[in-house]
């Protein structure tokens, strides 16, 4: 692959990570909070893709050739990198579920601290914001409140249903779920995957999560309906 080759190559990487950054696409590879970083690489590649183009056009007007002892043929197959570029530009991969939140054991962490519960009724919760209350805090800021969670069922092999959310410390490469059981008035109909918005107030029950045996509480549903998936499937609330 020559320098123009190269150069080509660079710009269409650039290209992919500006259009994954501004729009909803980088969402399923990284969390928001690196948009900024993500849309400052698109930018450097792209300049270095032109300063590697204007390099090699200057260089051929000044006549410079390759030696004989360094010329040989560019294989074709290199033009192969252009495949996760077009990929990346245009399919959107499915966000992480079901099949990978039941194979690994819930990653909820004692928060070091507590913020007030919104005003809102219900009080609209991350998955990882109510369970973190239930499990470490025994519900003590959830008695007397409906609350408001968003997250897709998960449904173990007992039948057994789950509110989940894959949380994000970089990247969805190192997703990992939260989980709440279900229990009360839940849809006749369960399918794994599809997004519910649960409206429920705080029970003492508390299971364990087979995988790793972390603290997986429950709550008490009242209703509950389908939503649209969400833009950002991963939860934003991990490690803020």
């Amino acid at each position: 692959m020559n320098r123009q080759s190269q150069a080509a190559v660079l710009f269409l990487l650039g290209a992919a990570l500006l259009h994954a950054g501004t729009t909803d696409l980088y969402l399923r590879y990284v969390k928001a909070g690196l948009r900024p970083m993500l849309l400052a690489s698109g930018a450097v590649l792209i300049v270095a893709a032109l300063a590697t183009a204007l390099y090699e056009r200057r260089r051929g007007r000044a006549g410079a050739q390759p030696s004989a002892a360094h010329a040989h043929p560019e294989p074709r197959v290199a033009w192969l990198l252009l495949l996760p570029l077009l990929a990346l530009i245009m399919v959107a991969p499915p966000a992480l579920g079901s099949y990978s939140a039941l194979r690994s054991g819930t990653a909820l962490q004692k928060p070091y601290a507590y913020g007030r519960l919104p005003a809102a009724d219900p009080a609209p919760l991350s998955v990882v914001d109510y369970a973190s209350r239930a499990a470490y805090d025994h519900g003590r800021s959830l008695h007397g409140r409906p609350v408001r969670v968003t997250g897709f069922l998960a449904l173990d092999g007992s039948g057994a249903p789950y509110l989940v959310r894959m949380a994000l410390n970089c990247c969805a490469a190192d997703a990992q779920p939260v989980k709440i059981a279900l229990t009360g008035a839940l849809p006749p109909v369960l399918r794994p995957d599809a997004w519910l918005e649960v409206t429920g107030t705080y029970t003492p029950r508390l299971a364990r999560d087979p995988v790793n045996n972390g603290p997986v509480p429950y709550l008490l549903v009242t209703s509950a309906k389908p939503v649209p998936v969400p833009p950002d499937p991963y939860d934003e609330t991990w490690n803020n």
